[in-house]
């Protein structure tokens, strides 16, 4: 027969198990106002620990409108780099080309990145993501040009030299996947309006836009690291031998480019396929080669198969394939990483499930998988 001592301790351990497997598998918020964190250290604070050089960036994205809201606090907990995600582009702070300018939203990132310790990449890029004034049909190259050049100029100029503003896209989605130039697209859901501005003399034809952003971001945003930014999808194309060119070309111009960026939306199971990783791999060696820091600025894995424990620990296995991949760079230079998802009720793409934590902020397995990599790296 068990003692009564020895009952009250399998109690007491019982107890405490079932309070940690309620409370330590994701962020429970009370009525409150008590905040219970997943278990094991928060992302930001195992890099500082593991990677106190700064090599390693581990960031996340959301919108000013969710700041201090649960999915505003779970990005100020678990990362210590910031990517609004339209709250600098050109479409919310200058969609008409009026002499009104709408800085509200991006104004609110100035504060709380110096209060919570963070870097931020504005992410305003010059691309096919732009104002709907500049989608006119009508518009002419001198009217682009003079729109490019007050927007960036006011970004550039209203940011620079704020605490934690340390990096910007100056532009993004330039080259089209067969590695062309990205101008008009039949049936694609936005255009690049800015190719009217006309192109380079080089053996490339670069477009004038590209090299008249950078020029201005150089001249006026001296405090920030310049990002070259491109999307990417499975397989890594001839676009990236354009993009490639294209950075040297604009060196030897005079204008300052510090880093490549890559929006990685891959489906769960991308490891898999062959020379995925490889190339990968090679992309970021080429980028440290030339004194250059890679980011993934935009991180998704799509589950679109459902939520099973199979499909999760599928996601799971892909976070933590590209996670190794970047710690282990990281040991020859910069390289960032930022997942474009906090949890799954809100985002880009959210009926893909793509994020660390559910729709009820409990960590899926791929969180825990990066925990890991971040902790061993």
């Amino acid at each position: 027969m068990k003692t009564l001592s020895t009952l009250f301790l399998l109690v007491l351990t019982i107890a405490s198990c079932t309070t940690e497997n309620t409370t330590s598998t994701g962020y429970v918020f009370n009525e409150n106002g008590e905040i219970t964190e997943p278990s094991g250290l928060r992302l930001r604070d195992i890099v500082a620990k593991k990677k106190p050089s700064g090599n390693l960036i581990v960031g996340g994205t959301t919108a000013a409108g969710l700041l201090g809201t649960k999915t505003g606090i779970i990005l100020d907990s678990e990362f210590g780099y910031v990517t609004p995600e339209n709250d600098f582009k050109q479409r919310t702070i200058h969609p008409d080309n009026s002499d009104t300018w709408n800085w509200e939203e991006a104004d609110k990132w100035v504060e709380h990145v110096a209060e919570n310790n963070q870097i931020i990449r504005v992410h305003g890029p010059i691309g096919p993501q732009c104002s709907k004034w500049t989608l006119e049909e009508s518009r002419t190259a001198e009217e682009l040009e003079t729109n490019l050049e007050d927007f960036m100029t006011a970004l550039c100029k209203r940011y620079n030299g704020k605490k934690g503003f340390e990096y910007m896209d100056v532009v993004n989605e330039t080259v089209c996947a067969e590695g062309t130039w990205f101008g008009k697209k039949q049936g694609y859901g936005w255009q690049n309006p800015w190719v009217k501005m006309g192109y380079d003399t080089d053996k490339n034809g670069t477009p004038l836009y590209i090299k008249k952003s950078f020029e201005i971001a150089s001249e006026h945003a001296p405090d920030m690291k310049l990002i070259y930014n491109q999307h990417a999808d499975y397989v890594f194309n001839t676009d990236w031998d354009l993009i490639k060119q294209t950075v040297l070309y604009l060196r030897e111009q005079g204008s300052r480019v510090d880093g490549i960026g890559m929006q990685a939306h891959f489906n769960a199971g991308w490891e898999l396929i062959s020379g995925q990783k490889k190339a990968l791999e090679n992309l970021i060696d080429w980028a440290h080669e030339n004194d250059l820091e890679f980011h993934i600025t935009e991180f998704s894995v799509w589950m679109r198969d459902g939520m099973s424990k199979e499909e999760l620990a599928k996601q799971a296995a892909t976070y933590k394939a590209v996670m190794e991949i970047m710690v282990n760079k990281s040991n020859n230079g910069v390289v960032g990483w930022n997942t474009w998802h906090i949890e799954d009720n809100t985002g880009w793409h959210k009926d893909l499930t793509p994020s660390l934590f559910d729709t009820n902020y409990v960590a899926k397995p791929a969180y825990y998988e990066i925990q890991k990599v971040l902790d061993q790296g």
